[in-house]
Order: C-alpha cells, then structure tokens, then sequence
C-alpha cells in the first residue's frame, strides 16, 4: 500500500468519526428577560395568515334558503345561469301540463254530467265529428279519450313537480361537495424529489446522515 492510499484511507476515518459526533451550534441571537416574558430581539416573526376555508354547512344553508346561493358562496357563479335555466324548464312544464289537466278535467267532467250550459269539451271533438255522433256511436270512445287525456296531463303535472323537487335538492347537494373540495389542490402534477438529509439529533443521541423522498401532488 502507498503512503497516498494510507492517507487517504486515514481521512476517511477521520470524516466518519466527527460525522457521528452530536451537532451543536452557538445561538447568537439575544434574549432579553423580562419578569416571566422572554423577548427575541433582532427576529422578525411572521403572522401566519389564516385563510378562511368554505364551510359546507353554510353553503348548504344558502343554497337551501335561495337556490343559486350556495354556488355564489363557493364562487362558481357558472353554475348559476345553467341552474335557473333548468328551473325555468321545469316551471314551464309545470305550467303546460297543469293548464291542459284542468281544462281535459273540465271537458271530462262536462261531457259525463252533461249539463247544457257547460260544454267545455266542444273544443276537443275531432273536426270530422259533429256533437250528435259523439253523443252517438263514438260516445264511449270520446269520454274514454278524454279521461285518458285528463290522466296524461295529471301524470306528467306530477312529474314535473318531482323534478322541480329533485332538481332543488340536486343544487344544495352540489354546493355543499364544491365547499368540501374547495380547499383541495387538484393536479395533474405529481413529482418525486431525492435529497439527502441530516437528521437533528435529540439528546443522548448522535447525529446521521439519511436520503429523504418527497412527493410533490
């Protein structure tokens, strides 16, 4: 072996040793007593900033109360113009269905009772019938007809009532999940990072060197 080699091999040995010895360092910042209050002058503390996070509850309350309000509350006002536009379907089918249920329900009701100032379901004979037939041959045929009628109308009232209800319900469950991941950082960029590290030691114990991974999302 030459002399280098010893050397070499020599500082080594002597790198490892003072490795494994605890770490210390001298604090030079000043500290001034007073009474039971201890003061770090020279260090600029920063206030942590409390950022106010969504409350679901709220969003819901809002939502509840007026239908748009909870997306406003998370601030997808998008969501707004789409909601009051399925709103306003509904509210029409609602409308439609109801008008034309009373008026086949009046007809109905007109034609079995038959009372000569109330002949309401004149305007639904089929223009190729006159009144005598349908008090004739088709009579059977067009109290059924309207009765169905009545009962379509009714259906498709009803229908629309549930999905009026649905769609109510619908918008205070999405305010309340957009709340719940409003704080949440979704991102395709997901990264490893490699580093070696120097883990402090504690007490009684000696410091050492380790390789830490960080995962980035």
């Amino acid at each position: 072996m030459t002399v280098t080699n010893k050397y070499y091999w020599l500082w080594c040995c002597v790198a490892l040793f003072f490795l494994s010895l605890p770490l210390t360092a001298q604090r030079t910042e000043e500290f001034v007593s007073q009474g039971d209050t201890a003061i770090l002058k020279g260090v600029v503390v920063d206030t942590p900033v409390v950022e106010k996070k969504h409350s679901p509850h709220k969003a819901s309350f809002y939502a509840a109360i007026l239908p748009g309000m909870g997306q406003a509350y998370n601030k997808k006002y998008w969501k707004i113009p789409i909601l009051y536009a399925g709103i306003g379907g509904v509210a029409y089918g609602i409308h439609f269905n109801t008008k034309y249920y009373n008026k086949y329900k009046a007809a109905y009701r007109d034609f079995v009772i038959r009372d000569p100032g109330n002949k309401s379901y004149l305007e639904f004979i089929p223009p190729n019938l006159s009144e005598e037939q349908i008090y004739g041959e088709y009579e059977q045929w067009f109290e059924e007809a309207l009765n169905s009628k009545k009962q379509y109308y009714r259906r498709y009232r009803d229908l629309s009532y549930i999905g009026m209800i649905g769609l109510y319900v619908l918008q205070i469950v999405d305010a309340s999940v957009d709340a719940h991941f409003n704080n949440f950082d979704i991102s395709d960029d997901l990264s490893m990072q490699v580093q070696p590290s120097m883990m402090p030691p504690v007490p009684g114990d000696f410091a050492g060197v380790g390789l830490q991974l960080k995962f980035k999302f």
